[in-house]
């Protein structure tokens, strides 16, 4: 547990200059001035790493930012041209793609693409974020008018939820807000329509909840007439763990407690399943019978946004059972997962890796580790373990620049890719910007700055990005996903932007799973946090000032890095170096 400071050994700031979400740079602050703890940032050796990661200039910064921006719009205004109403872009050949009808076994396209104009609604939030109201203001009347959930399409039911219902439910709120901090992004005549959209797809999906006897949700439902009739009766982890920010939302905006009832019984489903040896939850699970299929224990894929959302659900609706959940689960993570030396950035041994485990005993099941698995270093800044973070981070930020992207499994036994392709995933980008968000090291916006040059380089097609069907060849796809221009155009778009509203006021918003901007307000609470969150009448003074809650294990006032630690490595040159050599540079 992080150790507490005197307000008198922190500086902090006001409210309104709070530069990440609630106090995790306190917790930042900790980190780097506790006792007992060697700075590694105050004494990263020279080298070659010191001289490619020094300071990041304005010049830099401003050119990065309007490259960002260009990439979107060239994204985006060719899914307008080419593809929209349909899903998706294909931006070699420069044409639009929804359901394969053709091949109803084809989850890879049918999961995901449902007839409803998906990139659009994905990307609402973007525009705004970008400020652009003007073209804002003109997609959601493309939605109103075009997107309908009235179709014989079966679709995931996580998916859709985290893609298209957190779309709707942001571009709502954002368009609501009456102190319209984006701009004016208020239609002509809107009354509430994409709110009722975002009803409407989720009375669609309660069938997946129904016949089943855990609780646990069926993963698929048909948008017409519900769950197939041979619907298969397994689910993962992570889609039917990872509903409860969308479908709580929902709940609070049209006063329906069911979205947010049913979505909390599959959590409460699969935590009490948990290992009684271990604490750990497997990632593939019998519906009916609540034995798990799958005994697999990571952070990637099929378990991956389950830890996320208890975290981010605690931060929105105030449930302390979130956060103790979350709590127990990441300590289990740390004891069974977690291999290598104990601190991150001091001492000798091996690289800190998180591996993939057996749910019931703990020990290693394979070699790989997923590129999905690069958003967990994000939670761990939300988390306040910065330390973890970082090297979290690093890990995969060493993979990326061996490859100029990061593979789909990668073996860190082998030093090789597993599985090939790259499709344009978000996660490192995402958790970059939340690190430097938490330690404004530019170290980080090199990082940003490597990863679009790669993208630019790699990915860029005919009339938009493109999935890279192997990362040595860089051979593609023809496949733009919606969270490309939704997530990691976003991401990399608010890392540059230092002046963007949703960075001066973080502490206000919380990111969804898939990169939509939520805002965070007392009105979605229903209880209030126990005394034992917060140093009781000075800690309530903080909150109504700042109209924040605590959400970590250690609380102060907003507060900042020590100037002097944003211009070293996060990590130390050796144990850098360390990490180079785990992934095979």
């Amino acid at each position: 547990m992080l150790t507490l400071l005197r307000e008198s050994e922190f500086t902090t700031m006001t409210c309104s200059a709070c530069f990440t979400i609630f106090v995790l740079l306190f917790n930042v602050s900790v980190f780097l001035l506790s006792s007992g703890k060697q700075l590694n940032w105050f004494s990263a050796k020279t080298g070659q790493y010191d001289k490619r990661y020094g300071a990041f200039t304005e010049k830099e910064r401003q050119q990065k930012l309007a490259d960002v921006k260009k990439m979107f719009y060239f994204g985006y205004d060719n899914y307008m041209k080419h593809a929209f109403p349909l899903d998706e872009l294909d931006p070699i050949h420069c044409r639009g793609r929804g359901p394969d009808h053709d091949n109803p076994s084809n989850l890879n396209i049918n999961d995901v693409l449902g007839g409803y104009s998906l990139t659009l609604v994905d990307v609402l939030d973007t525009l705004a974020i970008l400020g652009n109201g003007t073209e804002f203001k003109r997609a959601v009347s493309l939605v109103i008018d075009h997107v309908s959930f009235n179709h014989n399409n079966t679709v995931q039911v996580f998916e859709s939820t985290i893609r298209v219902m957190g779309g709707l439910l942001s571009a709502h709120l954002l368009i609501t807000d009456p102190y319209r901090p984006h701009g004016d992004l208020y239609p002509d005549n809107y009354d509430g329509e994409l709110l009722q959209m975002a009803h409407d797809l989720a009375i669609r999906l309660l069938p997946a909840f129904q016949n089943t006897s855990t609780g646990i949700p069926h993963p698929r439902v048909c948008l017409y007439n519900g769950v197939p009739a041979q619907g298969v009766q397994e689910a993962c982890t992570a889609g039917a763990g990872s509903l409860i920010l969308e479908f709580g939302l929902l709940s609070q905006l049209v006063q329906d407690p069911i979205f947010e009832d049913v979505a909390r019984t599959a959590i409460d489903a699969l935590f009490i399943r948990r290992s009684n040896k271990t604490g750990l939850l497997g990632n593939v699970i019998n519906i009916q019978t609540g034995e798990w299929v799958g005994i697999q224990s990571g952070l990637g894929a099929g378990a991956d946004s389950f830890y996320e959302y208890l975290l981010k659900s605690f931060i929105m609706f105030g449930e302390e059972q979130d956060l103790r959940t979350f709590n127990e689960i990441y300590d289990n993570i740390k004891k069974h997962m977690r291999k290598g030396r104990a601190s991150c950035t001091s001492g000798d041994g091996k690289v800190p890796l998180y591996v993939n485990v057996n749910m019931n005993d703990g020990r290693t099941l394979n070699s790989w580790i997923d590129a999905l698995q690069a958003a967990f270093s994000g939670v761990q800044v939300l988390a306040g373990d910065i330390e973890e973070a970082i090297c979290s981070h690093a890990i995969f930020y060493a993979i990326w620049r061996k490859y100029g992207a990061i593979p789909e499994r990668f073996n860190w036994q082998t030093k090789q890719p597993d599985v090939l392709f790259y499709p344009l995933r978000p996660e490192l980008v995402e958790s970059t910007y939340l690190l430097y968000q938490a330690t404004q090291n530019p170290f980080y916006l090199h990082v940003g700055s490597d990863i679009l040059e790669s993208l630019e380089t790699y990915t860029k097609s005919t009339c938009g990005y493109a999935t890279l069907h192997d990362v040595f060849t860089k051979t593609k796809e023809d496949r733009m996903e919606s969270f490309f221009l939704s997530e990691t155009c976003k991401y990399l778009f608010l890392l540059f932007d230092s002046d963007n509203h949703v960075n001066r006021a973080a502490s206000k918003y919380i990111f969804s799973t898939e990169g939509h901007l939520l805002p965070i307000s007392r009105k979605y609470r229903s209880k209030k946090l126990s005394k034992d969150f917060y140093n009781r009448r000075s800690m309530k003074t903080r909150i109504d000032n700042c109209e924040e809650l605590p959400y970590n294990r250690s609380l102060s006032e907003c507060s900042y890095i020590p100037s002097e630690s944003r211009f070293k490595l996060p990590l130390d040159s050796v144990y850098l170096e360390q990490i180079d050599q785990l992934v095979g540079l």
